[in-house]
């Protein structure tokens, strides 16, 4: 059988030694997370890792040298195992984390589609917007989006740290469980001592889907700076301490400008009828001001002018 080297997936910085170290005591909290057929669902783990290739079916993973129960355990501990949410949150921040060159660390925050257009049945589901399938052509396919926050790092790899991850409801309002997530993300971090008095400024990235604005006015009180992509060629980008709410001042062309892109929308409810307003009776443009959109200008430390998108 082909080996598979471990130390790989941990940081190029670190000894063998220290690596494998790091990835001893993160298998021992790991099992420690699992409640419920713990043996079953570590050893289903490790199968998904050392899989040669994409997990397209669970039976196939009872067949990988790490599985060494049968497909009825595999079954078992998917239907009645539990895994503690919150205790692996916590390991994941306490873990050595990937960082920029200069030391700080970048978090970057997505939506990640599980798609599901053969299980009709299944609770939840939305309609997500892909890109790729039929023709090249953007699709509306049945599906779960989920929120995801990792850490990055600068150079040439593919690795990064996944934090948390959430699953987007029919009726959750895609900005604010963000922004929940984010400050439950940046406070586990900041107690396991990845950021201290001192440290530069969490990095937060996110493309054009997001409400950056809004974000940072609400998470002003985390040490935290923002940079987001505000059209195909501009970005915002700026910090907390200088972020402010809406104003009603603003310009209509930075407040029409800025609206999230329809196409980044995390999900589209399967019950929302997709039907154009007819013109007799679609709605007057708002007034500059009114609130609609807030526009996205955050002005970054030492500059003068504001990014705003184009």
């Amino acid at each position: 059988m082909k080996e598979r080297p471990l130390v790989k997936s941990l940081a190029a910085e670190q000894s063998a030694d220290a690596a494998l170290g790091v990835l001893s005591h993160f298998r021992v909290e790991f099992y420690d997370c699992l409640y419920t057929r713990a043996d079953a669902l570590f050893e289903l783990t490790d199968a998904v890792l050392c899989s040669d290739g994409p997990v397209t079916s669970l039976v196939e993973l009872t067949l990988t040298a790490e599985h060494r129960r049968g497909h009825g355990a595999m079954y078992d501990a998917v239907n009645h195992g539990w895994l503690e949410p919150r205790r692996l949150r916590r390991l994941l921040a306490s873990t050595p984390l990937p960082r920029a060159a200069d030391g700080r660390i970048v978090l970057a925050v997505d939506v990640s589609n599980w798609l599901r257009p053969d299980a009709p049945t299944s609770p939840e589901l939305l309609f997500c917007h892909v890109y790729g399938r039929g023709r090249s052509a953007d699709q509306f396919i049945p599906g779960w989006p989920y929120s995801f926050v990792a850490a990055l790092e600068t150079g040439r790899t593919s690795w990064t740290a996944v934090l948390d991850a959430i699953r987007l409801g029919p009726c959750d309002d895609a900005t604010a469980v963000t922004a929940t997530q984010l400050r439950e993300v940046v406070t586990r971090l900041v107690h396991a001592g990845q950021w201290r008095l001192g440290d530069a400024d969490i990095l937060v990235v996110m493309d054009t889907g997001y409400d950056v604005t809004r974000l940072a006015y609400v998470l002003a009180d985390l040490p935290s700076s923002w940079s987001a992509a505000c059209a195909r060629t501009a970005s915002c980008s700026g910090t907390p301490a200088h972020a402010a709410p809406p104003r009603a001042a603003d310009s209509p062309a930075s407040t029409a400008a800025s609206s999230p892109s329809p196409s980044r929308s995390p999900g589209t409810p399967l019950t929302r009828p997709r039907r154009a307003t007819p013109p007799a009776t679609a709605r007057p443009k708002p007034s500059p001001g009114t609130g609609c959109t807030p526009a996205c200008r955050l002005v970054a430390p030492g500059s003068t002018t504001a990014a705003n998108s184009l």
